[in-house]
């Protein structure tokens, strides 16, 4: 009899969450009687728009860092990233004392990029439509030397985005349901293995918008199954096929994957300003444009979810909000 080991545990997120503790924030949880009201359960929001960095991302990105030796750390760290990796992995270099060059695509939003540049990050583009941002990152990596960290293919990333979920089970208690966007796959193959390993009965659902569907493709194919690069105004979900390492866990962990449009994401984002008094970008909106929407399905009384980041420039934010982009 052979038996096969899960490439993630409960202890990973646990070890990811005792080198985080003290330097990533421990976000809020929200919670809104109009919302539990318009979807019919007790909601509890993990706000990670109020993360370091505005997103999640800073949770993987400072794990898998920290854990560099001295000589790799030396050299110094590479990432690609449409905006809020490349802004976690350049905060983290500068946390512990390395560089960062960070390959992000030319059409990235520009208050994501200025954040990354400012943290003191180099950055290289390329045209996301006809470019490999693989392929421009380890040949970069290569050249000089650099450790490369990418925003979900790595165990220790994935451990880190876990300790969200971790958080927000620790202080409001069991759950019967939880439910975070779904890009790359690695917040929520963190979270569903932290949510799954203490509470089993949970289930888990993921969000991807309508144009980005390529892991709900692939559950439903049961093998990966590449999309076009999808035109949605979730940039930080615009990926055409989910992780080799990270499909290898939502495949066991995710109990269902649904889709909302980009029509939908807006009124989201504009229900968290106007209701809830806080700002989520397009890709942090998706979970809660699934409750609205009924998108989600029947829900059981008490819900999580992970508001995985809140970086959207104010111009952008009012045109998505206002007239529509």
């Amino acid at each position: 009899m052979t038996t096969t080991t899960p490439p993630l545990t409960l202890d990973d997120v646990r070890a990811a969450a005792a080198r985080l503790e003290g330097v990533a924030h421990r976000t809020p949880v929200l919670r809104s009687r109009t919302l539990d009201a318009l979807v019919g359960a007790e909601v509890f929001l993990k706000c990670e728009n109020l993360q370091r960095v505005g997103a999640f991302k800073f949770r993987g990105a400072y794990n898998a860092a920290s854990r560099l030796t001295p000589g790799q750390l030396a050299r110094g760290i590479a990432a690609y990233s449409s905006g809020n990796h490349a802004q976690a992995v350049a905060l983290a270099a500068r946390e512990l004392g390395t560089t960062a060059v960070i390959v992000m695509p030319e059409d990235a939003p520009p208050s994501k990029r200025a954040a990354t540049a400012g943290y003191g990050a180099e950055i290289v583009t390329y045209d996301r439509y006809t470019g490999d941002r693989v392929a421009i990152a380890e040949a970069l990596a290569a050249e000089r030397g650099l450790t490369l960290i990418p925003p979900y293919e790595h165990p220790h990333v994935i451990a880190g985005q876990g300790t969200a979920a971790l958080e927000l089970l620790e202080e409001v208690g069991e759950l019967d349901a939880l439910i975070a966007p779904v890009g790359g796959g690695g917040l929520i193959a963190g979270s569903a293995t932290a949510a799954k390993s203490l509470h089993p009965g949970i289930k888990v659902i993921g969000v991807e918008p309508e144009a980005g569907d390529d892991t709900k493709r692939s559950l439903e194919a049961g093998r990966r199954v590449s999309i076009p690069v999808p035109h949605t105004i979730a940039d930080g979900q615009a990926l055409h096929t989910p992780g080799e390492l990270t499909f290898s866990v939502n495949r066991r962990l995710l109990d269902e994957v649904v889709l909302v449009g980009d029509d939908e994401i807006r009124d989201a984002m504009r229900f968290a300003f106007e209701r809830l008094k806080t700002v989520v970008e397009p890709s942090g909106a998706t979970p809660l444009a699934a409750l609205l929407t009924g998108r989600a399905g029947r829900l059981p009384r008490r819900v999580g979810v992970i508001v995985s980041g809140g970086n959207v420039d104010a111009e952008r934010f009012a045109r998505l909000c206002g007239r529509g982009e």
